[in-house]
Protein backbone atom coordinates (compact mmCIF):
# COMPACT_ATOMS: atom_id res chain seq x y z
CA UNK A 1 0.00 0.00 0.00
CA UNK A 2 1.24 3.39 -0.96
CA UNK A 3 1.96 6.11 1.26
CA UNK A 4 -0.81 8.65 0.00
CA UNK A 5 -3.68 8.86 2.40
CA UNK A 6 -6.37 6.60 0.71
CA UNK A 7 -8.85 10.04 1.27
CA UNK A 8 -6.70 11.46 -1.56
CA UNK A 9 -5.80 9.28 -3.68
CA UNK A 10 -9.49 8.23 -3.83
CA UNK A 11 -11.07 11.53 -4.11
CA UNK A 12 -13.89 11.90 -6.58
CA UNK A 13 -12.20 13.64 -9.75
CA UNK A 14 -15.80 13.53 -11.49
CA UNK A 15 -19.31 14.11 -10.98
CA UNK A 16 -19.97 10.76 -11.95
CA UNK A 17 -17.38 9.51 -9.18
CA UNK A 18 -19.47 11.10 -6.22
CA UNK A 19 -21.49 9.19 -3.66
CA UNK A 20 -24.37 9.95 -2.02
CA UNK A 21 -25.22 13.63 -3.33
CA UNK A 22 -27.08 12.87 -6.21
CA UNK A 23 -29.64 15.71 -6.33
CA UNK A 24 -26.92 18.24 -5.46
CA UNK A 25 -25.13 16.59 -8.32
CA UNK A 26 -27.88 16.92 -10.49
CA UNK A 27 -28.65 20.56 -9.72
CA UNK A 28 -25.21 21.39 -10.17
CA UNK A 29 -24.65 19.85 -13.43
CA UNK A 30 -28.04 20.93 -14.56
CA UNK A 31 -26.69 24.60 -14.23
CA UNK A 32 -23.89 23.87 -16.50
CA UNK A 33 -25.48 21.89 -19.11
CA UNK A 34 -27.76 25.76 -19.12
CA UNK A 35 -24.66 27.97 -18.67
CA UNK A 36 -26.43 29.34 -15.79
CA UNK A 37 -23.78 29.64 -13.46
CA UNK A 38 -24.15 31.95 -10.40
CA UNK A 39 -21.69 34.04 -8.77
CA UNK A 40 -22.01 32.80 -5.10
CA UNK A 41 -22.93 28.92 -4.04
CA UNK A 42 -23.39 27.68 0.22
CA UNK A 43 -22.03 24.16 0.62
CA UNK A 44 -23.09 22.87 3.96
CA UNK A 45 -22.47 19.49 6.13
CA UNK A 46 -20.66 17.69 8.30
CA UNK A 47 -17.02 17.24 8.45
CA UNK A 48 -15.34 15.02 5.80
CA UNK A 49 -18.47 14.77 3.92
CA UNK A 50 -16.81 15.95 0.31
CA UNK A 51 -17.61 19.73 0.63
CA UNK A 52 -14.15 20.96 -0.89
CA UNK A 53 -13.77 18.09 -3.42
CA UNK A 54 -17.44 18.92 -4.92
CA UNK A 55 -16.18 22.28 -5.24
CA UNK A 56 -13.35 21.36 -6.94
CA UNK A 57 -15.09 19.42 -9.25
CA UNK A 58 -17.51 22.09 -10.00
CA UNK A 59 -14.41 24.30 -10.47
CA UNK A 60 -13.30 21.93 -13.40
CA UNK A 61 -16.40 21.60 -14.82
CA UNK A 62 -17.06 25.13 -15.52
CA UNK A 63 -13.36 25.42 -17.27
CA UNK A 64 -11.39 26.75 -13.92
CA UNK A 65 -7.71 25.13 -14.22
CA UNK A 66 -5.52 24.80 -10.78
CA UNK A 67 -3.89 28.20 -11.22
CA UNK A 68 -7.14 29.60 -11.27
CA UNK A 69 -8.48 27.92 -8.25
CA UNK A 70 -7.95 29.51 -5.00
CA UNK A 71 -8.40 27.42 -2.18
CA UNK A 72 -8.59 30.04 1.46
CA UNK A 73 -9.17 28.47 4.93
CA UNK A 74 -11.41 30.60 7.02
CA UNK A 75 -9.54 29.52 10.09
CA UNK A 76 -6.35 30.42 9.41
CA UNK A 77 -7.31 33.57 7.31
CA UNK A 78 -10.26 35.00 9.14
CA UNK A 79 -9.59 38.59 9.85
CA UNK A 80 -10.55 41.51 8.07
CA UNK A 81 -6.93 42.46 6.09
CA UNK A 82 -7.15 38.73 4.38
CA UNK A 83 -10.87 39.30 2.99
CA UNK A 84 -9.47 43.10 1.74
CA UNK A 85 -6.50 40.91 -0.22
CA UNK A 86 -8.99 38.65 -1.57
CA UNK A 87 -11.27 41.56 -2.71
CA UNK A 88 -7.90 43.25 -4.51
CA UNK A 89 -7.26 40.00 -5.70
CA UNK A 90 -10.73 38.87 -7.32
CA UNK A 91 -10.47 41.99 -9.78
CA UNK A 92 -7.48 40.44 -11.85
CA UNK A 93 -8.35 38.17 -14.77
CA UNK A 94 -7.84 34.49 -14.63
CA UNK A 95 -4.74 33.12 -15.66
CA UNK A 96 -5.77 30.57 -18.30
CA UNK A 97 -10.08 30.20 -17.67
CA UNK A 98 -12.88 31.52 -18.32
CA UNK A 99 -13.89 31.85 -14.60
CA UNK A 100 -11.36 32.50 -11.57
CA UNK A 101 -12.71 30.30 -8.50
CA UNK A 102 -12.20 31.13 -4.81
CA UNK A 103 -13.24 28.02 -2.10
CA UNK A 104 -13.45 29.41 1.48
CA UNK A 105 -13.70 26.51 3.61
CA UNK A 106 -14.60 27.08 7.04
CA UNK A 107 -16.18 30.03 6.10
CA UNK A 108 -17.81 30.46 9.64
CA UNK A 109 -14.78 31.09 11.02
CA UNK A 110 -14.47 35.21 9.56
CA UNK A 111 -14.59 37.89 11.94
CA UNK A 112 -17.47 40.09 11.97
CA UNK A 113 -15.67 42.95 9.82
CA UNK A 114 -14.10 40.23 7.62
CA UNK A 115 -17.44 38.78 6.96
CA UNK A 116 -18.73 42.71 6.25
CA UNK A 117 -15.76 43.06 3.91
CA UNK A 118 -16.70 39.59 2.23
CA UNK A 119 -20.28 40.93 1.78
CA UNK A 120 -19.30 44.02 -0.38
CA UNK A 121 -18.03 41.73 -2.84
CA UNK A 122 -20.77 38.63 -3.19
CA UNK A 123 -22.95 41.87 -3.66
CA UNK A 124 -20.68 43.09 -6.94
CA UNK A 125 -18.83 40.33 -7.67
CA UNK A 126 -16.25 40.65 -11.19
CA UNK A 127 -18.41 38.71 -13.76
CA UNK A 128 -15.22 36.31 -14.22
CA UNK A 129 -15.49 35.18 -10.21
CA UNK A 130 -17.17 32.38 -8.50
CA UNK A 131 -17.33 32.61 -4.78
CA UNK A 132 -17.61 28.70 -3.46
CA UNK A 133 -18.38 28.81 0.66
CA UNK A 134 -18.02 25.98 2.48
CA UNK A 135 -19.01 25.37 6.50
CA UNK A 136 -20.02 22.25 8.88
CA UNK A 137 -21.92 25.38 10.77
CA UNK A 138 -24.24 27.75 8.73
CA UNK A 139 -26.01 29.01 11.41
CA UNK A 140 -22.93 30.78 12.06
CA UNK A 141 -23.03 32.81 8.77
CA UNK A 142 -24.72 36.39 8.20
CA UNK A 143 -28.15 36.43 6.92
CA UNK A 144 -26.79 38.67 4.99
CA UNK A 145 -24.20 36.25 3.17
CA UNK A 146 -26.33 33.23 2.77
CA UNK A 147 -28.83 35.16 0.94
CA UNK A 148 -26.45 36.28 -1.83
CA UNK A 149 -25.60 32.47 -2.26
CA UNK A 150 -26.82 29.85 -3.65
CA UNK A 151 -27.05 27.09 -0.70
CA UNK A 152 -26.90 23.07 -0.63
CA UNK A 153 -26.99 21.23 1.90
CA UNK A 154 -24.88 17.52 1.54
CA UNK A 155 -26.49 14.82 2.71
CA UNK A 156 -24.99 12.59 5.49
CA UNK A 157 -24.29 9.80 3.98
CA UNK A 158 -26.15 6.67 4.50
CA UNK A 159 -24.01 3.19 6.05
CA UNK A 160 -24.70 1.58 3.03
CA UNK A 161 -22.78 4.10 0.79
CA UNK A 162 -20.09 4.44 3.23
CA UNK A 163 -19.62 0.53 3.18
CA UNK A 164 -19.37 -0.02 -0.38
CA UNK A 165 -17.12 2.45 -0.73
CA UNK A 166 -15.17 1.09 1.94
CA UNK A 167 -14.86 -2.42 0.14
CA UNK A 168 -14.65 -0.88 -2.86
CA UNK A 169 -11.05 0.71 -1.68
CA UNK A 170 -10.08 -2.37 -0.05
CA UNK A 171 -10.21 -4.27 -3.40
CA UNK A 172 -8.28 -1.16 -5.21
CA UNK A 173 -5.51 -1.70 -3.10
CA UNK A 174 -5.65 -5.45 -3.27
CA UNK A 175 -7.55 -6.74 0.23
CA UNK A 176 -11.00 -7.40 1.24
CA UNK A 177 -13.35 -6.92 3.13
CA UNK A 178 -16.00 -8.76 4.51
CA UNK A 179 -19.29 -6.83 4.83
CA UNK A 180 -19.67 -7.32 8.41
CA UNK A 181 -16.36 -5.92 8.72
CA UNK A 182 -17.07 -2.78 6.33
CA UNK A 183 -20.45 -1.80 8.21
CA UNK A 184 -18.40 -1.52 11.60
CA UNK A 185 -15.99 0.63 9.40
CA UNK A 186 -18.55 3.26 8.17
CA UNK A 187 -20.60 3.09 12.13
CA UNK A 188 -17.32 4.25 12.80
CA UNK A 189 -17.03 6.36 10.66
CA UNK A 190 -20.39 8.62 11.52
CA UNK A 191 -21.29 9.79 8.26
CA UNK A 192 -18.05 10.97 7.24
CA UNK A 193 -15.92 9.83 4.16
CA UNK A 194 -13.17 11.21 5.22
CA UNK A 195 -12.64 9.15 8.45
CA UNK A 196 -13.42 5.57 6.70
CA UNK A 197 -11.04 6.09 4.46
CA UNK A 198 -8.62 6.94 7.58
CA UNK A 199 -9.94 3.73 9.31
CA UNK A 200 -9.82 1.52 6.24
CA UNK A 201 -6.02 2.69 6.22
CA UNK A 202 -5.40 2.39 9.79
CA UNK A 203 -6.41 -1.18 9.31
CA UNK A 204 -4.96 -1.96 6.04
CA UNK A 205 -1.70 -0.61 7.84
CA UNK A 206 -1.83 -3.08 10.76
CA UNK A 207 -3.73 -6.39 9.83
CA UNK A 208 -1.27 -8.49 6.96
CA UNK A 209 -3.95 -10.75 5.94
CA UNK A 210 -5.79 -10.42 2.19
CA UNK A 211 -9.09 -10.79 3.82
CA UNK A 212 -10.01 -8.19 6.51
CA UNK A 213 -12.78 -9.12 8.81
CA UNK A 214 -14.74 -7.62 11.65
CA UNK A 215 -12.71 -9.24 14.64
CA UNK A 216 -9.49 -7.52 12.49
CA UNK A 217 -11.72 -4.09 12.70
CA UNK A 218 -12.48 -4.95 16.45
CA UNK A 219 -8.62 -5.44 17.19
CA UNK A 220 -7.46 -2.38 15.73
CA UNK A 221 -10.04 -0.04 16.60
CA UNK A 222 -10.63 -0.85 20.23
CA UNK A 223 -14.46 -1.26 19.20
CA UNK A 224 -15.83 -4.35 21.78
CA UNK A 225 -15.87 -7.70 20.60
CA UNK A 226 -18.88 -9.30 19.11
CA UNK A 227 -18.89 -11.41 22.03
CA UNK A 228 -19.31 -9.22 24.61
CA UNK A 229 -22.42 -7.49 22.64
CA UNK A 230 -23.83 -10.47 23.16
CA UNK A 231 -23.45 -11.62 26.68
CA UNK A 232 -25.18 -7.59 26.57
CA UNK A 233 -28.01 -9.14 25.02
CA UNK A 234 -27.92 -12.54 27.02
CA UNK A 235 -28.08 -10.41 30.37
CA UNK A 236 -30.44 -8.19 29.50
CA UNK A 237 -32.95 -10.86 28.66
CA UNK A 238 -32.31 -12.77 31.99
CA UNK A 239 -33.07 -9.88 34.30
CA UNK A 240 -29.85 -10.05 35.63
CA UNK A 241 -28.84 -6.17 36.76
CA UNK A 242 -25.89 -7.66 37.96
CA UNK A 243 -24.17 -9.24 34.79
CA UNK A 244 -25.93 -6.20 32.62
CA UNK A 245 -24.03 -3.54 34.99
CA UNK A 246 -20.98 -5.67 35.21
CA UNK A 247 -21.35 -6.02 31.02
CA UNK A 248 -21.79 -2.31 31.16
CA UNK A 249 -18.51 -2.35 32.84
CA UNK A 250 -16.52 -4.11 30.49
CA UNK A 251 -18.03 -2.22 27.21
CA UNK A 252 -16.92 0.90 28.85
CA UNK A 253 -13.63 0.22 29.83
CA UNK A 254 -13.21 -0.65 26.30
CA UNK A 255 -10.42 1.40 24.05
CA UNK A 256 -13.73 2.85 21.39
CA UNK A 257 -15.56 5.68 23.30
CA UNK A 258 -19.07 4.95 25.02
CA UNK A 259 -21.03 6.39 22.15
CA UNK A 260 -19.70 3.90 19.26
CA UNK A 261 -20.45 1.12 21.92
CA UNK A 262 -24.25 3.06 22.21
CA UNK A 263 -23.76 2.62 18.49
CA UNK A 264 -23.45 -1.26 18.20
CA UNK A 265 -25.66 -2.05 20.83
CA UNK A 266 -28.26 -0.21 19.24
CA UNK A 267 -27.73 -1.65 16.02
CA UNK A 268 -28.28 -5.20 17.31
CA UNK A 269 -30.91 -4.52 19.12
CA UNK A 270 -32.67 -3.33 16.11
CA UNK A 271 -31.42 -6.64 14.52
CA UNK A 272 -33.65 -8.60 16.92
CA UNK A 273 -36.81 -6.58 16.41
CA UNK A 274 -36.50 -6.22 12.37
CA UNK A 275 -36.41 -10.39 12.88
CA UNK A 276 -38.84 -10.57 15.10
CA UNK A 277 -41.57 -8.36 13.46
CA UNK A 278 -40.23 -8.52 9.92
CA UNK A 279 -38.67 -11.85 8.63
CA UNK A 280 -38.18 -11.51 4.88
CA UNK A 281 -36.98 -8.09 5.71
CA UNK A 282 -34.61 -9.49 7.87
CA UNK A 283 -33.17 -11.57 5.31
CA UNK A 284 -31.79 -7.99 3.85
CA UNK A 285 -29.78 -7.37 6.67
CA UNK A 286 -28.36 -10.23 7.75
CA UNK A 287 -25.15 -10.00 5.72
CA UNK A 288 -24.34 -6.64 7.52
CA UNK A 289 -24.20 -8.96 11.38
CA UNK A 290 -21.30 -10.80 11.93
CA UNK A 291 -22.66 -14.76 12.37
CA UNK A 292 -22.11 -14.97 15.73
CA UNK A 293 -24.51 -11.78 16.06
CA UNK A 294 -26.95 -13.12 13.63
CA UNK A 295 -27.16 -16.41 15.64
CA UNK A 296 -27.85 -14.11 18.64
CA UNK A 297 -30.07 -12.04 17.18
CA UNK A 298 -32.18 -15.07 15.53
CA UNK A 299 -32.09 -16.30 19.02
CA UNK A 300 -33.60 -13.55 20.97
CA UNK A 301 -35.78 -12.71 18.44
CA UNK A 302 -37.73 -16.14 18.84
CA UNK A 303 -38.07 -15.63 22.76
CA UNK A 304 -41.55 -15.24 23.42
CA UNK A 305 -40.83 -13.27 26.73
CA UNK A 306 -37.96 -11.34 25.76
CA UNK A 307 -36.97 -8.18 27.39
CA UNK A 308 -34.87 -7.33 24.08
CA UNK A 309 -37.73 -5.13 23.43
CA UNK A 310 -38.72 -1.67 21.19
CA UNK A 311 -38.67 0.03 24.70
CA UNK A 312 -35.05 -1.14 25.42
CA UNK A 313 -33.86 0.46 21.65
CA UNK A 314 -35.89 4.09 22.56
CA UNK A 315 -33.92 4.01 25.93
CA UNK A 316 -30.40 3.28 24.28
CA UNK A 317 -31.69 5.81 21.54
CA UNK A 318 -32.26 8.02 24.59
CA UNK A 319 -28.22 7.47 26.12
CA UNK A 320 -26.76 8.17 22.75
CA UNK A 321 -28.30 11.71 23.43
CA UNK A 322 -27.38 11.97 27.08
CA UNK A 323 -23.42 10.82 26.24
CA UNK A 324 -21.09 13.50 26.65
CA UNK A 325 -23.05 15.38 29.00
CA UNK A 326 -23.08 13.09 32.31
CA UNK A 327 -19.14 13.03 34.89
CA UNK A 328 -19.08 9.37 33.92
CA UNK A 329 -19.31 8.34 30.28
CA UNK A 330 -21.17 5.30 31.40
CA UNK A 331 -24.00 6.58 33.32
CA UNK A 332 -26.66 7.10 30.83
CA UNK A 333 -25.93 2.84 29.99
CA UNK A 334 -25.45 2.14 33.44
CA UNK A 335 -29.90 3.92 33.69
CA UNK A 336 -31.14 2.39 30.85
CA UNK A 337 -29.86 -1.00 32.03
CA UNK A 338 -31.29 -0.32 35.39
CA UNK A 339 -35.06 1.45 34.07
CA UNK A 340 -35.25 -1.30 31.77
CA UNK A 341 -34.51 -4.35 34.38
CA UNK A 342 -37.01 -2.57 37.37
CA UNK A 343 -39.60 -2.08 35.01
Amino acid sequence: MSDTALYRKYRPQTFDQVRGQDELVKALTGAITQDNIGHAYLFSGGRGIGKTTLARIFAREIGTHDRDLIEVDAASNRGIDDIRELREAVHTMPFESPRKVYVIDEVHMLTKEAFNALLKTLEEPPSHVVFILATTEPHKLPDTIISRCQTFSLARPATAILRDMVQDVAQREGRTIDTPAAELVALLADGAFRDAHGILQKILGSIETKAITAEHVQSVTGTPKSSLLIQFLDSIATGSIDAALSCTHELSTAQGNIRTTLTLLTRIVRGVLIARTAPTFAERIQSEYAPEEWTAILRHAEASRARINSTLLMRLLDAQLRTGTTYLPELPLELTVIDHLHD
